[in-house]
């Protein structure tokens, strides 16, 4: 499979993102889940005109999956997706807004202000390399039979090929960094870690961000012990 090259101007902002110049490196989690609400705003607004759409409201949803073996953070949506030619179009350039063009498109909509359009898709995106060595983004676009799936180590480039994807939507799955003597990325494999975040950045969201959470329970002490297990 050939690997494509990102234009110039991505290349020199993946740069920066890889050898991240910024501090508040969270932010990444930020612009991804933005880019999740994007989405299910697109397909939202599509449903109240289009019958074919057989999700209602309380149907759509953010899903995040921590795997601390794998070193993984999955985010995923169940909105509009994007075919192979919009994975091109607005993660193979920087500063390329489907967002930005979804509602300048439907500006004389009546809708089209319902529509909360967050962030960018592309600038907000390249920030998923401050925090990973990879990148995966499988997305299957509504109304469409095939998903495709865009895969980028950084600034060397980026492969798209067809994938297995049952529904509609879009999955981002960073592999996390290893510890360096500067930075913690174990941080963000953290539960706690994360759904602070997301109590932090998520208050203008309105679907549900949902994320499976192992809780620990003090067990009684026993005579033979001197501290409560986990």
């Amino acid at each position: 499979m050939r690997k494509k090259q990102f234009k110039a101007e991505s290349k020199k902002l993946l740069d920066m993102m890889i050898n991240s110049i910024y501090t508040h490196k969270e932010i990444f989690l930020r612009e991804l889940i933005s880019n999740a609400s994007d989405a299910i705003d697109k397909l939202y607004f599509k449903s109240l005109t289009d019958d074919s759409v057989k999700l209602a409201r309380e149907d759509f949803k953010i899903h995040i999956d921590l795997d601390k073996e794998n070193r993984t953070i999955k985010i995923t949506d169940n909105g509009i997706g994007m075919t192979a030619e919009e994975l091109e179009n607005n993660l193979g350039t920087i500063a390329k807004s489907g967002s930005f063009n979804f509602k300048k498109e439907n500006a004389d909509n009546e809708k089209a202000d319902d529509i909360s359009v967050i962030g960018q898709f592309g600038v907000g995106f390249y920030s998923s390399f401050m925090v990973a060595d990879k990148v995966e983004v499988i997305s299957k676009a509504f109304g469409e039979d095939i998903a495709h799936k865009w895969v980028s180590s950084g600034a060397d480039g980026y492969t798209i090929e067809e994938c297995e994807k049952e529904n509609a939507g879009t999955e981002i799955i960073l592999e996390i960094k290893d510890n360096t003597d500067d930075e913690n990325y174990d941080e963000f494999l953290e539960q706690y870690r994360i759904q602070g975040l997301v109590k932090k950045y998520s208050d203008y969201i309105r679907y549900p961000i949902v994320m499976d959470m192992t809780k620990s329970r003090v067990k009684e002490e026993t005579k033979d012990s001197d501290k409560p297990e986990y």
